[in-house]
Formats: C-alpha cells, sequence, structure tokens
C-alpha cells in the first residue's frame, strides 16, 4: 500500500520540516509560559478588595481596604474577595491567550 510520494504520507511537508515546526511551538510555549510566571495581573472590586496573582494563576497578594471589613458582614467581604479573584483570574486568561502561540492560547 502506497503511502504517496516523498513525505511518507502524501503530505507536502517532509518530516523534518514538520519536526522543526513543533519544536519551535515547544519553544514558543516554554517562552510563554515563563513569562506568564513572572507577569502579575490583579482583579479589584468595588474598590475593596484587589487580588494580584501571577499570569500562571498564583496568588502573590491579597490586599483589603479597612472600611470592607465589617463584622456584622462577613458575607460581603466573602464576596468581595471571590469577585476579585474571577478577576484577576479573568487578566490572567487575557494574558495567556496573547503570549501563547496561535493556536494553544488558552489551554494552559
Amino acid at each position: 500500500m502506497a503511502y504517496g510520494g516523498r513525505g511518507g504520507f502524501g503530505g507536502g511537508m517532509n518530516m523534518q520540516a514538520m519536526m522543526r515546526q513543533a519544536q519551535k511551538l515547544q519553544e514558543q510555549m516554554a517562552a510563554a509560559q515563563e513569562e506568564l510566571k513572572n507577569t502579575e495581573v490583579e482583579g479589584t472590586a468595588g474598590g475593596m478588595v484587589t487580588v494580584t496573582m501571577t499570569g500562571d494563576k498564583k496568588i502573590v497578594g491579597v490586599s483589603i481596604k479597612p472600611e470592607a471589613v465589617d463584622p456584622d458582614d462577613i458575607e460581603m467581604l466573602e464576596d468581595l474577595l471571590v469577585a476579585a479573584f474571577n478577576a484577576a483570574s479573568e487578566e490572567a486568561d487575557a494574558l495567556s491567550a496573547e503570549l501563547m502561540p496561535a493556536g494553544v492560547g488558552g489551554m494552559f
């Protein structure tokens, strides 16, 4: 059973070219992942709570303004924390989509 021509499987691209392309993509992904680790993004909620995380979604800081702390309304503070985390997570996702090579953005 013939697979067609010089490439072995009938495509136009030879195996060496495919391997070089795959290696280049791996290098781009590694560089993007390293930049994500070293870049911080923030998410805020109501101007009262700020969550800082790296582009690979490791939380590195939480800032809470004193007026956000009401012992009679802990639920509000909890909601602010969740909203700030989600906002920072969305920023990290956007950064990942921007830095990752075409076709793999957001996969990691």
